[in-house]
């Protein structure tokens, strides 16, 4: 519909200059909200108002007949619930259409982690094998991601000048352009500043980005994934292989020690307790695998 994708424009413009959404969320949001727009072609309708939860509806069970998964529906929905608010907002609709949507539910499923053996062993054969650019690079990659719980997108944007030698800190930048501080301790203070003397070695050439790739450019998303996915997959540390199971590893670890949830909230930059309350559900599924083996009347 024609009408449909002629406020796109305006809504994504709100999303970058207000709402201060990422690159990458406002690029979901956008193919999202064309793939119902495609879908509603079929409709012939002549306007945005002609819109009704029916259609919605309708798309959801064609996604559910497709095989998307639940969690990737719900993200669709979720795309069209801000999109139709906006238009309401603006006055472009008078009937909001999502209102009547109910969101399939998704299966709860606990974040994958490493164990601290695995990770001990990953990041001491890292120091062990940082004898180039390319090695020394990996290390911190995998370092800084664990000791710090930071996403893949903060490590990316993260400058040398975000980092406080003096103050054991390091400056992000997270979601809706909020910054926080991050402690790091003795050991990854001294393979930072190794990592930017073999850099600099390497690299002559200045740039502000602490993650560069073997041209001296700024590093991408695909690189970073690659690094870890090749780790973790040649340790056999865990089902996934992500970045992201790392930013999952330091917040299980931490609760497992005993830090406060508010302190790993604030540590991971979550906007509310409940997105961190997760890992406290993980260290009580690993207490019951240990009660089943251990204990002698457990079966």
């Amino acid at each position: 519909m024609e009408a449909l994708l002629t406020n796109l424009d305006s809504y994504i413009m709100y999303l970058k200059d207000v709402r201060k959404y990422s690159k990458h969320t406002i690029v979901n949001y956008s193919n999202d909200i064309k793939q119902f727009d495609l879908f509603i072609s079929n409709y012939e309708l002549k306007e945005v108002r002609s819109i009704s939860h029916i259609h919605v509806r309708s798309w959801v069970i064609e996604m559910v007949t497709e095989k998307f998964t639940a969690k990737s529906i719900n993200r669709k929905i979720s795309s069209l619930r801000a999109f139709f608010k906006f238009l309401k907002r603006n006055e472009l609709i008078t009937k909001n259409p999502m209102l009547k949507v109910i969101a399939p539910k998704i299966p709860k499923r606990l974040p994958s982690y490493v164990d601290k053996s695995k990770i001990d062993e990953i990041l001491d054969d890292s120091v062990l094998s940082k004898m180039n650019y390319t090695a020394a690079r990996e290390n911190i990659v995998i370092s800084l991601l664990y000791h710090t719980g930071m996403r893949r997108s903060e490590l990316l944007g993260l400058k040398i000048n975000d980092i406080d030698i003096y103050y054991k800190t390091v400056k992000v930048l997270g979601k809706g352009n909020k910054e926080r501080l991050i402690p790091l301790n003795d050991r990854i203070l001294t393979d930072l500043q190794e990592y930017l003397e073999i850099r600099r070695n390497k690299m002559p050439q200045e740039s502000d980005y602490l993650i560069l790739t073997d041209k001296g450019d700024k590093a991408y998303p695909k690189l970073i994934y690659n690094i870890v996915n090749r780790l973790l997959k040649r340790y056999n540390a865990s089902e996934k292989a992500s970045p992201h199971v790392l930013r999952h590893t330091f917040a299980t670890h931490l609760t497992a020690e005993g830090a406060e949830l508010n302190a790993v909230k604030e540590l991971l930059g979550h906007s509310s307790l409940a997105a961190t309350q997760v890992y406290t559900h993980n260290n009580i599924e690993r207490l019951k695998e240990i009660y089943d083996k251990s204990h002698p009347k457990a079966n």
